[in-house]
């Protein structure tokens, strides 16, 4: 492929993924969910031959250097059968080192080095990270720290060129009998409301709005300085593992602790950020972690937080650390600049035109597919008629959120279009909201915003005279987590919105992630046409191709109305 260095970065913890740094700016990431098809699935030995090698071309080049990311779990005492693992499996070159970075530096290193910004605080917040005894940056710590406590927050100085410099960390011993740290926080809060399964957490801030943050008297979190502590009266809630279960309990119950919690959550970040910003006095922020997908805090934290600038990578959970080990060995290992920049999060293998062919070409027989003259046109005549629309195309995105490569398109104004979407697509809860695309040049005329959302990562307010006539995007609390399409990096994207716009006088669409019920991402066109077969879809768009249903779903307001919601 190229003479250029190439650099591979693995997460080996929750929602497992790996990277590859081809030369300083060009990176590729998957996660192992969207191959194993089993939401954040955790990394393990046997996924680099298994899951990565047969999907991902870029790891069949020769390897200069590996770059591992693992947590608090026991995979980290497996580290000679996963080094043994690499060399069977990659071309590594003869002297390729593999390199261990600790887990908070790889999240850091998937904001900063891709962030706009050449000076700026960092912060990292989720439940839990590497041990003490495992970190493999500088930090000053109290003599006598014991090695197994985990790291819960890092607070980092950070400038391009120079290795960056943590400022404070909060470690956690983690015992859940008494929890500490934002992370932790909202982790029990999850597991109140949804006690099995893992990644919940958007349903609660979903939730939340539908609920009375003032009802059952709980208080803000204990913040001091840099650190967070959870006051007894959350403990005592938290006891109380019947009382709140959705579904189970009264549903003003869940929905009001629902509202506690995301206030508490949202205040604390708030707090902790002006900390680092009187820390540092620095401008601008770059902030990852699991908390860093809390899109109504982030929304908060941009408008209201005293940095000039916030940037949040699409990945900033645990499946962005592979980009972070890429990026990290790169730049501190090979001491190398990367030109990487977060501009879109199209970070999937490169699309295979003959794959898309044959899968077309296996198409059963409930499937019918054509290649219209104007893909675009016949996908806004669909649109506009009421159907849901699928978009399959180029890379898969790297992060949790469908942002036009892998999509479910509605029209926004039809009231029954969300409650379609949910029940007859997703599969999910009547309160999930639906995320708005819009045009980048429309978007502060219909939302309080001032500045582009490529990455759907922060709510904001939908103009009160907008939120009737686009029913299908707002919430409950008049906000939408919108993401603003520009024909740079999204240009069949900028062009559907665009025909839509001059067809209808909207420039909004509904955009949701292309998956069924329970499923992550689709990665492969085989199984977004398993989606389409499997929900009520009505097309799916896989250029140059248009796929439709022989016997089509009923049609959201017309044929089908919603159920009344369980309030």
């Amino acid at each position: 492929m190229t003479d250029v260095p190439v650099v591979v970065g693995i997460n080996r913890t929750q929602d497992g993924s790996i990277a590859v740094a081809v030369g300083d700016s060009t990176v590729y990431s998957l996660q192992k969910e969207r191959i194993s098809r089993r939401k954040h699935h955790w990394g393990r030995l046997g996924d680099l031959p298994d899951k990565y090698l047969p999907h991902l071309p870029a790891l069949k080049e020769p390897v200069d250097l590996v770059v591992e990311g693992f947590s608090s779990d026991d995979e980290i005492g497996k580290l000679e059968d996963y080094r043994a693992e690499l060399r069977e499996t990659l071309n590594l070159k003869d002297d390729a080192p593999v390199v261990l970075v600790s887990h908070h530096l790889t999240h850091l290193y998937s904001a900063f080095p891709p962030s706009p910004f050449d000076l700026a605080a960092g912060m990292v917040v989720d439940a839990q990270g590497s041990r003490v005894r495992d970190f493999t940056e500088p930090v000053t710590l109290p003599p006598g720290t014991p090695g197994d406590l985990l790291e819960i927050s890092s607070f980092y100085r950070c400038e391009r060129g120079r290795p960056v410099e943590c400022l404070a960390k909060q470690l956690w011993s983690g015992d859940w009998a008494e929890p500490a740290g934002l992370g932790c926080f909202y982790s029990l809060l999850t597991r109140m409301l949804w006690p099995t399964g893992e990644g919940n957490e958007g349903k609660v801030m979903g939730l939340a709005p539908l609920g009375d943050p003032d009802a059952l008297g709980l208080p803000d979190l204990d913040v001091r300085e840099h650190e967070v502590f959870i006051p007894s009266a959350w403990m005592d809630v938290f006891a109380r593992t019947e009382d709140f279960v959705y579904g189970e309990a009264a549903f003003a119950e869940s929905a009001n602790l629902a509202a506690a919690g995301q206030r508490a959550f949202e205040r604390a970040l708030s707090r902790l950020a002006d900390w680092l910003h009187a820390r540092t006095g620095l401008d601008d922020l770059v902030f990852a972690g699991g908390t860093a997908l809390n899109c109504s805090a982030n929304g908060i934290l941009i408008r209201e937080s005293p940095f000039r600038g916030v940037f949040i990578p699409p990945s900033p959970h645990d499946g962005g650390t592979a980009v972070g080990c890429a990026l990290y060995g790169l730049t501190e290992c090979l001491g190398l600049e990367t030109g990487f920049r977060w501009t879109n999060d199209f970070l999937g293998p490169d699309p295979d035109p003959d794959e898309i062919a044959a899968a077309v070409r296996a198409l059963p027989d409930d499937l019918v597919a054509e290649e219209p003259d104007d893909l675009v046109a016949a996908m806004v005549g669909l649109l506009e008629s009421g159907r849901v629309v699928a978009l399959h195309q180029g890379r898969s995105e790297s992060g949790p959120r469908a942002l036009g490569n892998r999509s479910i398109i509605g029209d926004p104004r039809r009231p029954d279009m969300r409650d379609y979407i949910n029940f007859e697509v997703k599969g999910r809860e009547w309160f999930r909201p639906l995320a708005p695309l819009v045009l980048s040049d429309h978007a502060e005329r219909i939302f309080d915003v001032d500045r582009p959302a490529p990455f759907m990562q922060y709510a904001a307010d939908v103009r009160p005279e907008y939120r009737d006539r686009l029913p299908g995007i707002t919430h409950v609390d008049g906000t939408a987590r919108l993401q603003t399409v520009e024909p740079e990096n999204t240009p069949f994207l900028h062009a559907l919105l665009t025909a839509w716009n001059e067809r209808t006088g909207s420039p909004v669409l509904i955009n949701t992630s292309l998956n069924g019920p329970g499923d992550p991402l689709t990665e492969t066109p085989e199984q977004s046409i398993e989606t389409l077969r499997n929900t009520g879809m009505h097309a799916l768009a896989l250029p140059p191709y248009l796929i439709r249903k022989r016997e089509e779903p009923p049609i959201p307001g017309e044929d089908w109305k919603a159920p009344p919601p369980p309030v």
